[in-house]
């Protein structure tokens, strides 16, 4: 059994305070049964988050630049899934301000299908010009398929998002100019100004990532459960948010203390942005388990990474 737990972890010491009163028996009482081990560091300007890397390659993706829009498109059936390029497409609000554009969680655009279906609609003509066809997924996530994304690298969404986005744009000038001309179209769609009434947050653009074709359709290498609550309050900073997830989350890792006692293989899998440290069974010497015992460590010191 393994459990992969994406942003369980944070580099943020604001997020240590609202741990501190917490009470986590699940997460402690295997931790004192487990043997850390840091599998992933990645560094800043990593265009993928830790986990996102683990997933690919549990999928059978190349976990460098996973071709999770090629995925998708091969689970949908749609057509030149398995020969032409892909990307994943997020409807996004930019934020302007006067020193930088940054990108706010596309959560908060609670947009709803119809919206999603219309925009979709409005833009695709322009994409069609350049070789590019849309299809809707779900209103957060369309796929778009098309030569020019074959080699083209995308940052994760989740990377950028509170950041500026100068620094995440895919190197293509191509793209570049389609997100400059879907600003203008945006701006004047009839949805946006029915979203304006509803003081709902402008979409006014568009993010790419999940860029890349399928060789062959992946065999996953091994089973992953993902527990993603913590996911969204994290990428918020949040971290009162995070701290109250956590102590919901911890009643789930019990099957794992579970298949512990039934002498099972058993991985915990605890991420932060960058870092992916792993848990796994391993001897330990007696005094180690006696100061573990009676001297537990504090979540705090635990998911608070330095």
């Amino acid at each position: 059994m393994h459990i992969l737990i994406p942003h369980a972890l944070s580099a943020d010491e604001a997020a240590r305070a609202p741990l501190r009163a917490l009470q986590l028996p699940q997460l402690q009482g295997l931790l004192q049964r487990l043997a850390p081990q840091t599998v992933l560091q990645l560094p800043e300007d990593s265009p993928l988050d830790a986990h996102g890397q683990l997933l690919a390659a549990a999928r059978g993706l190349d976990p460098q630049a996973p071709a999770w829009a090629a995925l998708r498109a091969h689970e949908l059936q749609l057509p030149g899934a398995g020969t032409e390029a892909w990307g994943r497409l997020t409807p996004v609000h930019w934020e302007v301000g006067q020193a930088r554009v940054s990108l706010r969680d596309p959560q908060e655009l609670d947009l709803r299908e119809d919206e999603a279906r219309a925009l979709l609609a409005a833009m695709s003509p322009f994409f069609a010009e350049d070789g590019l066809t849309l299809y809707y997924d779900q209103p957060l996530r369309w796929l778009v398929s098309g030569e020019p994304l074959r080699g083209l690298a995308g940052a994760a969404v989740e990377r950028v998002i509170g950041r500026n986005v100068a620094g995440w744009l895919p190197a293509s000038p191509l793209l570049r100019r389609l997100q400059n001309e879907m600003q203008m179209l945006l701006y004047t769609h009839a949805v946006s100004d029915a979203r304006a009434e509803r003081r709902a947050l402008a979409v006014n653009s568009f993010w790419l990532s999940g860029c890349g074709a399928l060789a062959a359709v992946p065999s996953p290498a091994h089973k992953l459960t993902v527990l993603d609550a913590l996911v969204q309050p994290a990428v918020r900073g949040d971290w009162t948010a995070w701290a109250g997830a956590w102590q919901a989350l911890d009643a789930q890792l019990a099957p794992l203390a579970v298949a512990l006692d039934a002498g099972q293989d058993v991985t915990l899998t605890l991420c932060s942005e960058l870092i992916a440290r792993r848990y796994t069974p391993a001897p330990r010497s007696a005094w180690t388990r006696l100061v573990q015992r009676f001297r537990p460590q504090q979540a705090s010191d635990i998911l608070v990474t330095p």
